[in-house]
């Protein structure tokens, strides 16, 4: 797989988490937790599209 096909996959998992941050902070019985989880997440995968682009 290329850098910028990676990058392209990397860039698509961040946009379905913070959709899914998203879905679950309008929830009010959502998991604090899970959130928490998720946006952790979300900025590993920012921090590692930084690092390819760069």
């Amino acid at each position: 797989m290329s850098v910028v096909a990676h990058v392209q996959e990397l860039r698509k998992k961040h946009e379905a988490l913070s959709q899914a941050v998203e879905q679950a902070q309008k929830t009010t019985s959502a998991d604090t937790l899970h959130i928490v989880d998720l946006k952790k997440q979300k900025l590993r995968i920012k921090e590692e599209i930084i690092k390819l682009s760069s």
